[in-house]
């Protein structure tokens, strides 16, 4: 089950109280005061975990506390600190206040992390007190609470590479061929229900990520099809790959080309204004050769033609990528 949204809440360690207490020995009756401090409380961190991949872990646990720090008691002895809690998050995960709607931090690499709900401080003994004209004092203080927050967790995936299109564009397809991912391909519209991500290799020890998100359809910004959900997983990226089935006629193509584009621009002007490549898909069939050229004519930028089911151009459009991501040459703006 892909998870990319929880709301958690989390609650810091109370400190420990203060101790009142007064030293009584052999032949030393009325000693003075020896209460010692509590311990602090402990506090809740969230952590980037590359071992984690979605925030399913998080779906039936909604509530994190803290250890709460020790009482102080007497021959000045301090009470233990409480034990913190780490909560592993994946890396693109975005952390709000959920009260204020503040982000508190992006944890976008591994090992990064934060401090969300911090522990209560201990109360101090009665030995802080004393003082040359109240040597006998009976005052301590109570541990403070510990800060309770509820948190809004998103996960926006980290990849280099999304790939969009319509549904049936053979997003998956090409994504199978290309890494060792293996998303769901079927002959019917949305078989690809959540995001995926790929890694592809290429000579000469060089890789990048690439994320496969659901098709695209004409309204999906207003929730047609299943919607822009998974838009913000292709928001990271660097670079779109745009499929387009051009099945004739070419003109029915180049009007799923412009609706894709459209539906990302009303989601966001910045992910429609990233650098594309454009990969015409199924260029295997014999029709779909000659309506190649109208469709490239159609939409104005150079296009790339590629069959995800035979291989065909797909070196070619795998090194495109490459020089698009590191030398920004071979995509359209």
């Amino acid at each position: 089950m892909f998870v990319d949204e929880a709301e958690i809440w989390v609650f810091g360690g109370d400190g420990g109280n203060g101790c009142a207490s007064f030293r009584r020995e052999k032949y030393e009756p009325f000693g003075g005061p020896d209460g010692g401090d509590g311990g602090d409380g402990g506090s809740v961190y969230c952590v980037a975990d590359p071992s984690c991949n979605v925030l399913m872990h998080l779906a039936g646990k909604h509530h994190w506390r803290a250890g709460r720090g020790g009482h102080g008691m007497g021959k000045k002895r301090h009470g233990k600190k409480g034990k913190d809690i780490f909560i592993p998050l994946p890396p693109g995960t975005i952390i709000r206040d959920a009260e204020r709607q503040v982000v508190l931090k992006d944890l976008l690499k591994p090992g990064e992390r934060i401090c969300v709900a911090r522990g209560g401080r201990g109360g101090l003994g009665n030995v802080h007190f004393a003082t040359s004209t109240h040597q006998a004092p009976r005052e301590c203080t109570p541990g403070e609470p510990g800060q309770v927050r509820r948190l809004h967790l998103e996960l926006k995936l980290i990849a280099d590479v999304g790939l969009v299109g319509q549904p049936n564009a053979g997003k998956s397809t090409l994504l199978r061929r290309l890494s060792a991912a293996r998303p769901k391909v079927a002959a019917y519209p949305f078989t690809t229900l959540q995001p995926v991500l790929g890694i592809v290799e290429l000579p000469g020890y060089r890789r990048f990520v690439m994320a496969d998100i659901p098709g695209l359809i004409e309204g999906a910004h207003r929730g047609a099809g299943l919607g822009d959900a998974f838009l913000r997983h292709i928001e990271r990226t660097r670079l779109l790959v745009h499929m387009v089935d051009i099945h004739p006629p070419a003109e029915q193509a180049v009007r799923r080309f412009r609706a894709v584009n459209e539906e990302l621009r009303k989601y966001s002007p910045n992910l429609a204004s990233k650098p594309q490549i454009v990969a015409a898909n199924k260029m295997d069939l014999t029709e779909n050769r000659r309506a190649f050229r109208a469709f490239a004519e159609g939409v104005g930028v150079e296009v790339v033609g590629i069959s995800a089911a035979t291989g065909e151009g797909l070196a070619g459009l795998t090194e495109r990528i490459w020089r698009a991501l590191h030398c920004g040459a071979g995509a359209e703006s």
